[in-house]
């Protein structure tokens, strides 16, 4: 199955095309279960090449699959290859499975849309440009699925693209991450010019044998962690995320829960032999980037009431955490909490979107209640997820954000603290998410003429196409974290996998005191969560204290405004003047040059007339004017 790896991402670009050649002929429902196949038959795949590469040593869990030479330009040999390991299979495994769900899920919740064939078309293109990311053996195919998903956010952002703010949504994200692409592109020049490679293998070997410099690793993972920050959505370049939510649900799942923010996650472990040997003060700024992001946006979070805007920046809020793990040199805990967040989220996600079909596109919970009688497989599958995430023991969430918590305790009790706060607010909003949707009392008959609906508006259940991946998504959220539990290195499954992969960079805190108090960090993080929820509870369920929702917070801190201020004032004419001096003071140089030159030829072109009468006397003055020349040095002489 190792030289079959090619059909992982091979089958997601044939359903593309295929969609794309016979979109319309197949129309709807056919060409959404065709991209469904697809995807699943990549997941089959994936199942496959894991227990090939689990039957295998440790040390054999690696297998290249080399398509063609790509870029056969001197010293710069580059192959479009892919690479099959504990870590891109365990990408490729979520990726395709819960991707599978997701296109399960939409070909009900897109029912009736006139673009539903092209919907399917761009999601199939999605799927295959993340499988390029995740299994490329380097970095320029990587690169290429890095283009290729921030290109399908584009158009499935915007997917509705006659609503102007869905329209502006889809450019917002696509111009952010281009910001991050330019930190991806300055590391693979970097890596280049430093090993004479672009390949994984050939970047980490020279950083765990010595060969690269401290200050090249510390560039190459800097730049790296910019390109992070644009596609994971992190503090400066998170602005992106939460306007995605103007795409369809499905994409809002996709994009925020299995694939795309994952990206920068995925690429900072898979450098984890360059991070480890860069300076210190490199990974303290990735756990500092990450934890000030999943506080500044779980305060965001608290105050929103759009059912898909508080998971958007939960997304970003729980990204944080991953980057808290990374800098942590937590690299397992990171990529544990990447795989529990896709079941979780994505249920969460696709939970939103059943509400939203339910209540007739309504996305404001204050305009919901009482829900869970009506929509009782719904209500169910969400409050799974909110217990995953809101860190409730035995779901899958609690396990890995204990994990995290646990790594930053040992690396600093500053930053324990703050994921702590972190983890309370978490508890705190989705808890208050749950009560305003579910629970409480039903306010959306006070709002049934909105709808047209006058007097006779009824929530109701989705059908079952849709509720099917709620339920296995809510299996998944219960039963995930059983990969990596902390009570024994025998139960550590998921460390011994990705071992091969992390165990260079992997931080030792076996001897540090969080360690060996860890059941004691694990009674903190239980208290915490039904801390958050108790809370939350009092004051949205009985009323007993007043909700603390500033609008401030509400708002995003105006951050988001500040940038768009900024970019339409002083940004503008800043701009407006670099585009002066360029036009003027560069270009009138050039241009300048360039009319002297034609000057100056134009003045020599009146002395050749063509007459030869004129070069004969030209030649003879010249004769004369040596002659003098010589005799007047003689005679100086």
């Amino acid at each position: 199955m190792l030289d079959l790896i090619w059909l992982i991402p091979a089958l997601p670009l044939a359903g593309f095309i295929l969609i794309l050649l016979f979109g319309r002929l197949l129309g709807e429902p056919k060409s959404g279960i065709l991209a469904a196949l697809m995807v699943a038959g990549s997941f089959v795949v994936s199942v496959a090449v894991f227990f090939e590469l689990l039957s295998k040593p440790m040390e054999e869990r690696h297998h290249v699959f080399t398509a063609f030479s790509w870029v056969p330009i001197g010293s710069l040999q580059v192959d479009l290859a892919f690479l099959a390991d504990p870590l891109s299979i365990t990408m490729a495994l979520f990726v395709t499975g819960i991707g599978s769900l997701i296109h399960l899920y939409a070909i009900g919740y897109m029912h009736g849309d006139p673009k539903f064939s092209k919907f399917f078309l761009y999601l199939n293109l999605f799927v295959f440009s993340m499988l390029m990311l995740v299994m490329g053996e380097n970095l320029l195919v990587t690169f290429l699925g890095w283009e290729g998903v921030g290109t399908c956010s584009y158009f499935l952002i915007s997917f509705w693209h006659t609503r102007e703010s869905a329209a502006t949504a889809g450019k917002k994200a696509f111009v952010t991450n281009r910001v991050g692409d330019w930190g991806v592109m300055m590391a693979m020049f970097l890596a280049f010019g430093a090993t004479g490679t672009l390949s994984y293998a050939g970047i980490n070997h020279a950083a765990e044998s010595g060969a690269l410099s401290a200050v090249t690793a510390t560039g190459i993972a800097m730049m790296l962690f910019i390109g992070a920050c644009g596609k994971s959505a992190q503090l400066p370049l998170y602005i992106w995320l939460p306007d995605a939510m103007e795409g369809p649900t499905p994409v809002s799942a996709l994009i925020h829960a299995a694939t795309m923010v994952t990206a920068g996650v995925f690429v900072m472990t898979r450098i984890n032999p360059v991070l480890a040997i860069s300076y210190d003060w490199l990974p303290t700024i990735i756990a500092v980037v990450g934890v000030a992001t999943a506080l500044f946006a779980a305060t965001i979070a608290v105050a929103q009431t759009d059912i898909k805007k508080v998971l958007a920046y939960s997304t970003v809020s729980q990204l944080g955490f991953m980057f808290l793990a990374i800098g942590s040199g937590a690299y397992v805990a990171a990529i544990f909490h990447m795989v529990t967040h896709a079941f979780f989220k994505a249920l969460l996600f696709l939970g939103s979107g059943s509400v939203i079909h339910g209540m007739h596109h309504e996305q404001d919970m204050r305009k919901m209640g009482a829900l869970r009688v009506l929509m009782p497989v719904t209500a169910f599958t969400f409050i799974i997820g909110w217990l995953a995430i809101a860190g409730v023991p035995p779901f899958a969430g609690f396990w890995s954000k204990d994990e995290i918590l646990l790594f930053a305790f040992a690396k600093s009790p500053i930053l324990y603290v703050v994921g702590l706060i972190t983890a309370l607010l978490t508890a705190y909003y989705m808890t208050r998410q749950v009560i305003m949707v579910f629970f409480g009392e039903a306010r959306w008959n006070d709002h049934s003429e909105e709808h047209g609906a006058h007097g006779d508006f009824k929530p109701h259940e989705s059908p079952k196409v849709m509720l099917a991946p709620l339920v296995v998504l809510a299996g998944l959220s219960i039963v995930g974290g059983a990969m990596q539990l902390p009570f024994s290195s025998k139960t550590h499954f998921l460390e011994k996998w990705l071992e091969p992969v992390i165990e260079f960079g992997q931080a030792d805190i076996h001897y540090s005191w969080a360690y060996e108090n860890k059941y004691i960090l694990l009674g903190i993080a239980i208290v915490v969560a039904l801390s958050g929820i108790a809370a939350s509870y009092m004051v949205y369920s009985k009323k007993k204290f007043a909700a603390i929702e500033p609008n401030v917070m509400a708002q995003g801190w105006f951050y988001d405004k500040g940038i768009s201020n900024f970019m339409g004032g002083p940004g503008r004419k800043a701009f407006d003047g670099i585009t002066w001096a360029d036009r003027t003071i560069v270009d009138g140089a050039v241009n300048g040059v360039g009319k002297l030159v034609q000057g100056a030829g134009g003045f020599l072109r009146k002395g050749q007339t063509g007459a030869v009468r004129s070069y004969a006397a030209a030649v003879g003055l010249g004769v004369v004017a040596l002659l003098v020349w010589f005799f007047v040095r003689g005679v100086v002489l």
